[in-house]
């Protein structure tokens, strides 16, 4: 049967699975049903999706190329059989998001007053208050960069908008070529006098060009754009004595990485994108693996898309969603200083947004930091945002002489700066910070706070499925538990020993912790329902990730779905499993919810023969939460949580808004009414109206 399950039909590519997730986001831009600004933000999210896709995961089907990998996907694909089904659809997607945007989503706008308005409709006395705009704010800050003999082709960064201009000398009768870069410094969208109407700056600029030529003519201009591999690669081999300048001077270097994608305007003559794609192309790479005329994406009249975020953020009630106000859950109400108290009562349960960071999480570092009986504090910083109030707490606990250790993720995917920054503030205020190893990223979404009380030392925990961030709090669905569970706490002290010494246990008491045994764990769990089937019992088991695509992990599904073990998936994104395939995953229902907020929460559950477990944590079932991140999850046993955490099961189960059920050929069907009253999962979270829902066989 392994041999079965081994064919490549029985995986869905990686990178296709994820374009799929991508393609949900974007019919979220389509949905009718939400309103038209949220309707931008997802075209817009649907584009910086993209760009994150092609910075690394295109790049390394690339490299791949230029390494003249052979090894084929768990589906059997190439890395050039993978590119090759990538391009063509993303082609597919992008042209269903020029249509919708340019026939639907702008017009239906205009319509509400919103505009990107023409220049040709600007009227005298618009463009004088215009003209004075460029001549003050754009033109001092643009540089214009011709190409000829004496100068070379200027280096182009990463994303960044630039204009290609066509220039002649009136004396010569030459022609010459010159770059502008949009500067983003500036809003890209520029306010003339008319509310909510704006024009694009690239525009301003490319009817001002004549200032930056003089005496020269001006023959046309063109906006375009480059993907450079961004992806930072620390090799196993190599052993920094500074693991904070190696990722610096990694974070630098990421500007140079080669182009792996060019965008142009529509209507960029073929000259003008071989030029552009001869200047671009890096002539170190084998033909196969540089850029070329399929890499090139015609954009429209307006390129970076990403930016339409921007205007999706205009303050009009009544073309947003309703704004959404957290609670503070029922046990932490009023508690203040007491928080530590609560916790000692019984475990406490936060889901995000719907229950407010600020009041639960940020407060009990707070408290923490401000306890006299609190001696140290532990946590983990995968990405947080800005001056937070827990970067100031752990300031503020470090400078009143508590230990307080953080374990900073310097490899968090773009967000490397930003860690550098707050390691470094963190470290001159006498925080002890660990930068984390060279061959393992932590992603752990963990805290410990360590509190002298009567009867001894006791720990308190929070253990999450998201980052100690407070804007991605408010825009995440995410999970977290507080407890001060003796052995929870012991483990988690263990953990730490492990990131911040030279420990290597990998068995914990009741955390499941990678790159220890946590695939092994996960693996028995499902036997053990496997078992149950095969005993004549009721065997069930429900997983909520981001992402499945482990090969075991899915074979090991495979198997128990054999067995007779009825198993739902709730997948948000990538999904490399097949489901309803007969005879082998027809006990397999994948279903991932796509809506206002991002899907981030990870929940495991187990009918366990009626004696129900639950699981949170950080980690997906993918290969790189198993082998190479820190994760840690945690068992749920306060059972009075239970039920609140089958209800958002079942609740997610019959969602039939944002739900979209995967098919056995790879393809997602979004769930419809068929006659019942619309359910959101995310909806009912807002409105807090869960009663309590079984979750059905």
């Amino acid at each position: 049967m392994s041999d079965l399950m081994l064919t490549p039909q029985l995986y869905i590519n990686r990178e296709l699975s994820w374009l799929e997730f991508n393609s949900r986001v974007l019919h979220e831009a389509f949905d009718a049903r939400n309103p038209l600004l949220e309707r931008l933000k997802f075209a817009a999210i649907f584009s910086t999706n993209l760009d994150e896709f092609y910075m690394v995961r295109v790049a390394g089907l690339r490299r791949q190329l230029a390494a003249n990998v052979t090894v084929t996907a768990p589906d059997g694909l190439s890395p050039q059989d993978q590119l090759d089904a990538i391009a063509l659809r993303v082609r597919q997607l992008l042209a269903q998001q020029q249509q919708l945007l340019h026939e639907t989503l702008l017009p239906a706008l205009a319509e509400r007053g919103v505009r990107l308005v023409p220049l040709e409709e600007i009227t005298a006395a618009e463009w004088k208050r215009l003209d004075e705009y460029f001549e003050k704010q754009v033109y001092p800050v643009l540089t214009p960069l011709a190409v000829d003999p004496g100068h070379p082709f200027p280096y182009i960064s990463n994303l960044s908008l630039s204009l290609a201009v066509e220039i002649r000398d009136p004396d010569t009768l030459e022609d010459h070529f010159a770059r502008v870069k949009v500067p983003r410094s500036l809003p890209r969208w520029v306010k003339f006098g008319r509310p909510n109407q704006f024009i694009a700056l690239e525009h301003l600029i490319g009817i001002n060009l004549r200032a930056l030529f003089p005496g020269m003519e001006v023959r046309n201009w063109y906006a375009f754009r480059i993907t450079r591999n961004s992806d930072i690669e620390l090799l196993s081999s190599e052993e920094p004595d500074d693991l904070l300048a190696t990722i610096e001077e990694q974070v630098f270097l990421r500007r140079f990485g080669e182009v792996v994608r060019l965008e142009v305007q529509t209507g960029t003559p073929l000259e003008m994108r071989t030029l552009l794609l001869d200047e671009l192309r890096d002539d170190r790479l084998p033909p196969n693996a540089t850029l070329s005329e399929a890499d090139v994406h015609e954009m429209g009249p307006i390129l970076e898309l990403g930016d339409l975020r921007e205007l999706a953020q205009l303050e009009i009630p009544e073309l947003r969603d309703p704004p959404l106000v957290p609670s503070t859950p029922p046990r932490l109400r009023g508690v203040n200083g007491g928080m530590f108290d609560v916790i000692r009562q019984g475990d406490v349960l936060v889901h995000h947004p719907f229950d407010s960071f600020q009041t639960t999480v940020e407060q009990f570092i707070e408290r923490a930091a401000e306890d006299d009986d609190v001696l140290a504090i532990k946590l983990t910083l995968y990405r947080t945002s800005g001056d937070t109030p827990i970067v100031r707490a752990l300031t503020e606990a470090a400078e009143s002489g508590k230990q307080v250790v953080v374990l900073v993720e310097l490899k968090a995917r773009f967000d490397e700066a930003n860690n550098i920054t707050w390691a470094r503030q963190l470290e001159s205020a006498g925080v002890h910070v660990v930068y984390g190893m060279m061959d393992l990223k932590t992603h752990t979404k963990t805290c410990l706070v360590v509190r002298r009380e009567a009867d001894g030392i006791r720990r308190y925990v929070h253990v999450g499925t998201g980052n100690y961030n407070s804007k991605t709090a408010r825009q995440y669905t995410d999970l977290g538990l507080f407890t001060c569970n003796p052995e929870i706490g012991a483990d988690l002290s263990d953990l730490f020993n492990f990131l911040t010494g030279f420990s290597r246990q990998r068995h914990y008491r009741k955390l499941i912790i990678a790159p220890g045994d946590m695939r092994e764990r996960f693996h028995a769990l499902i036997a053990r329902e496997m078992e149950h089937a095969r005993a004549g019992r009721s065997a069930r088991l429900i997983a909520k990730m981001n992402a499945l695509a482990d090969p075991e992990t899915i074979l090991a599904l495979y198997e128990a779905a054999q067995a007779g073990v009825v198993i739902d998936l709730i997948v948000r994104g990538i999904c490399c499993l097949r489901p309803g395939i007969e005879g082998i995953s027809d006990n397999i229902r994948v279903t991932s919810i796509v809506g206002r907020f991002l899907e981030h929460s990870r929940l495991w559950y187990f009918l366990n023969d009626g004696d129900e477990e639950y699981y949170l944590g950080s980690a997906d079932w993918m290969p790189r939460n198993f082998e190479r991140r820190v994760e840690a999850v945690t068992p749920v046993e306060d059972k009075s949580l239970h039920e609140r955490l089958r209800t958002l099961l079942a609740t997610y189960l019959r969602d039939n808004r944002n739900a979209w059920i995967l098919q056995p050929d790879g393809c997602y069907r979004q769930r419809q009414l068929d006659g019942e009253p619309e359910q959101s999962a995310q909806l009912i979270a807002i409105s807090s109206t869960w009663g309590t829902a079984p979750l059905d066989p």
